[in-house]
């Protein structure tokens, strides 16, 4: 029985890793189009009280890396341009 369920874990795992591959791949730098980048700082940006300077810094961050981080914070380490990106201090620079 157990000799039965080896092949199913097999296949179910790798059926896992390429989905999570595919999920990955959605966000990863490089695949959004420059007119893409509005909509997502918009909501990148809608849950702040800060808009005006989070839109600026989030759409030249995007113009840059052709990636937004989904969500309205965190999840940075899904567009690693974006991620990445510093101010002189060190800081980040991407919202």
């Amino acid at each position: 029985m157990a000799s039965q369920r080896i092949p199913f874990l097999i296949l179910s795992l790798l059926l896992l890793i390429s989905l999570s591959s595919v999920a990955e791949a959605a966000y990863s730098s490089g695949k959004l189009q420059p007119s893409d980048c509005k909509p997502k700082c918009t909501y990148r940006c809608s849950a702040t009280s800060h808009k005006k300077p989070c839109m600026f810094f989030c759409l030249k961050c995007c113009a840059k890396c052709l990636c937004v981080p989904p969500g309205t914070y965190g999840n940075k380490q899904v567009c690693p341009c974006y991620n990445n990106w510093k101010t002189k201090e060190g800081g980040p620079k991407c919202p």
